[in-house]
C-alpha cells in the first residue's frame, strides 16, 4: 500500500498526497470550503501540476462511489450480517482522554474490554493489527472487532 502524506495548508485545508504505481504523484486538496481539487504531477516536480480536477463535495462523492467505497461499505455490512454477533467499530480516540499516552498492552484492552483492535489509524497512515506496544494518542481513530457490548465498553474507556 503506497504511503500518504498528509500536509496541513493553514488557512485553507489539507493536502494528501502519494506516489502512483506508475510514477505519477496524484494529490488532492481537501478545502475547508468543502472543495476539493486533484492534482496530478511527475515526482521529480510535484509543484507544477499537470492536470487539475475541481470538484465539490457531491462531485467527491460520486468520484468515491466509482472507485468503489460503496463496494467496500457493503462488503463490511455483509460481513457484520454474516458473522452473528459480531460488531466492527471505528472508535476515535478524544485529544483529552485518559488513555492518551497509554500502550495497548498497558491498558489490557483485549482481556478487559474483550474486543481485538483490528487496526489504528493515525494522521492519514492505518496501521493494521498493532500490538500490545502500539502508544494511543488523542487523535487516533481505533477499528475494532468485537461483540457489541464490548464495543461500547472499550468506548467508555477511551472517553
Amino acid at each position: 500500500m503506497a504511503e500518504i502524506e498528509e500536509t496541513p495548508l493553514p488557512g485553507v485545508g489539507v493536502r494528501y498526497a502519494y506516489t502512483t504505481g506508475g510514477g505519477d504523484r496524484l494529490s488532492v486538496v481537501h478545502h475547508h470550503s468543502g472543495r476539493v481539487q486533484v492534482y496530478l504531477s511527475e515526482p521529480r516536480d510535484p509543484d507544477t501540476a499537470r492536470a487539475v480536477l475541481d470538484m465539490d463535495e457531491d462531485d467527491s462523492r460520486v468520484l468515491a462511489e466509482l472507485l468503489g467505497a460503496s463496494r467496500v461499505v457493503r462488503e463490511i455490512d455483509r460481513l457484520q450480517q454474516s458473522v452473528a454477533g459480531l460488531s466492527i467499530e471505528w472508535l476515535d480516540v478524544p485529544e483529552d482522554s485518559q488513555v492518551s499516552g497509554s500502550s495497548i498492552g498497558d491498558l489490557e484492552i483485549r482481556s478487559s474490554t474483550g474486543v481485538t483492535v483490528v487496526a489504528a489509524l493515525r494522521t492519514g497512515q492505518t496501521l493494521p493489527v498493532p500490538g500490545p506496544d502500539f502508544v494511543l494518542r488523542g487523535g487516533d481513530t481505533l477499528v475494532v472487532v468485537g461483540r457489541p457490548e464490548d464495543c461500547r465498553r472499550i468506548d467508555e474507556l477511551l472517553h
